[in-house]
């Protein structure tokens, strides 16, 4: 199967980077099993030594994408909503939340069940990562001291406004991924963007993920990150964040006296192998990169993978703040 993806940023990744990584480690697993893989993007993109073909196209001439497709690709796999026709078949793998009202294109994937939920949709697959990039250090003592915020901390739906709030009052510190925080305590510790081996240290050197989102996450790939690691996460109760935590891997707290009560009390009820295990079996791009296999026969096919136009129902913004 020859399959196109398009974008305009370097490839892989240097440091940060969410669904890019994702995009990414796909890629080279589909050239892996044997596909003919093309990009279509940056010049400077150094992905030819995976295996995957590279048409350069200038970041000022982007729009002119769809004429550079090879005659004989079977399917275009996109990361963003486009509903124009295409000279193949093709494919869209939404990442975000729509508008009031915005409407997708039939065979667009969404990477929650609630995502797809919340656009009137059923198509979804859950993200992944290369265990190959997240090797299993188990911790070598588990306190409940040292806490990882790892999102944006500038959007108020991440909500480190919280997070900084209860670490401060039980007197534990809080390491900011992501950006950083107005303060003179003690616990507050901003470590700006992160990624690579920084990102690694301090998913490793922490006890757990805090996540109390108050927006509906899409998916969340911080999550599957700190598991990765054997780390548990504790979480609000939107988005994908219920499909996401279970008992054994972390806590969902609906608002902040839950979050305060998970905090401040530690029973050493979690147990990392099981926590790495959880994310062998479910979010391992190998897994991924079959079920979009499955989704790219059908749509070749000529079958849409969803039953109508998925549409984000409103109405209000994604981005208002939902209670905590």
């Amino acid at each position: 199967m020859k399959i196109v993806f398009v974008h305009m940023g370097v490839l892989p990744v240097k440091t940060y980077g969410g669904t890019e990584r994702i995009m990414f480690w796909h890629m080279c697993e589909l050239a892996r099993l044997g596909h003919d893989v093309v990009l279509i993007g940056n010049k400077e993109s150094d992905v030819e030594r995976f295996g995957i073909e590279l048409i350069a196209l200038d970041k000022s001439e982007e729009s002119k994408w769809p004429t550079l497709v090879p005659k004989d690709a079977d399917i275009v796999h996109l990361q963003y909503n486009w509903k124009e026709k295409l000279s193949v078949p093709h494919i869209n793998t939404v990442h975000g939340n729509g508008q009031p009202g915005e409407v997708f294109y039939k065979n667009t994937v969404f990477v929650s069940k609630r995502h797809a939920e919340i656009h009137n949709a059923k198509a979804f697959i859950h993200n992944a990562i290369a265990l190959e990039e997240y090797p299993y250090e188990p911790p070598k003592e588990q306190k409940w001291e040292n806490f990882l915020f790892l999102a944006k901390a500038s959007w108020r739906v991440k909500n480190v406004k919280h997070t900084v709030k209860v670490c401060k009052k039980n007197k534990k510190h809080i390491y900011i991924a992501g950006g950083k925080v107005f303060s003179f305590s003690k616990y507050v510790h901003n470590e700006g963007m992160v990624g690579g081996e920084k990102k690694m240290s301090l998913l490793r050197s922490t006890d757990a993920l805090i996540f109390p989102v108050r927006w509906e996450e899409p998916f969340g790939i911080a999550i599957i990150e700190a598991m990765s690691q054997g780390r548990p996460v504790i979480g609000s109760p939107y988005g994908s964040l219920k499909e996401l935590i279970t008992p054994e891997t972390g806590i969902v707290c609906h608002n902040y006296d839950e979050l305060d009560k998970a905090i401040s009390g530690w029973e050493n009820k979690f147990n990392p192998d099981v926590i790495r295990k959880y994310v062998e079996d479910n979010f391992s791009v190998v897994d991924y990169t079959k079920k979009y296999l499955e989704c790219y026969e059908k749509v070749i096919s000529g079958q849409d993978i969803n039953d109508s136009q998925p549409c984000f129902k409103g109405p209000k913004r994604a981005e208002d703040l939902l209670p905590f």
